[in-house]
């Protein structure tokens, strides 16, 4: 065999080896791709809307916020802390009717200070706390994105007054709740899953309801209108 067919049979080889590692690197970025889409869902596409469609910077993001929070465990609530945490959330939930904008303050404090108590980075760390959130919550974290973005903004009465009014209050509300519930669940479980109430017997003991019913907490725009609506 002459030395030029050694040098084309070499070539080749190389040709075709180099082939399969560039082919094996876009099934690998295809699999990432996939993968960081399921687990952020709605969360992928705000990330990637916020680097203005750029894909690739998008998902470095969310990698590394992964590489950062994935390994975190939930701690569970004790009874006492749920029931607190809930009371707190329904007082507040009341509160809207007359006072919109310390009713999503109160909102918003409570999601930090119910993320904290669940093992994410204390609420002083917004941005961080709101990353590791979306790395084990990331159907419901924009609700504490936007809670929090309006309870910090200038109140107004919308578009013409310059800030939020109350039915964007009111909406900031609502999907802060679905955070809240699934904060709130058992850990592994999420919003949707059935969780059991607690209620107390005679002696003021707290125990879990048996009958397969969730708590539901109570949403008070039923029929009723916060001022200023």
């Amino acid at each position: 065999m002459s030395t030029g067919v050694i040098v084309l049979i070499v070539i080749a080889a190389v040709v075709v080896v180099l082939g399969a590692a560039v082919l094996a690197l876009r099934a690998r970025g295809a699999r990432g791709s996939r993968g960081l889409k399921r687990r952020f869902g709605p969360e992928y596409e705000r990330v990637v809307a916020r680097h203005d469609g750029d894909i690739k910077a998008a998902e470095r993001e969310l990698a590394q916020r992964v590489e950062r929070h994935g390994g975190l465990r939930e701690r569970p609530l004790e009874p006492v802390e749920l029931e607190r945490f809930e009371a707190r959330w329904t007082a507040a939930q009341e509160r809207f009717v007359e006072s919109p904008k310390q009713a999503v303050d109160e909102a918003d404090r409570l999601l930090a200070e119910l993320a904290q108590a669940r093992g994410f980075p204390d609420g002083s760390r917004y941005e961080e706390q709101l990353a590791a959130l979306s790395v084990h919550h990331a159907d419901h974290v924009h609700g504490y994105r936007h809670v929090h973005r309006v309870a910090h903004a200038h109140v107004g009465g919308g578009q013409e007054g310059g800030g939020p009014g109350t039915e964007e209050m009111r909406e900031a509300m609502i999907e802060a709740r679905t955070l809240f519930e699934d904060l709130t669940a058992p850990v592994g479980q999420h919003r949707g899953v059935t969780r059991e109430p607690h209620h107390k017997d005679d002696g003021g003991r707290t125990h879990a309801r048996t009958d397969g019913h969730r708590g539901h907490l109570p949403w008070t725009f039923t029929g009723r209108h916060a001022k200023g609506s």
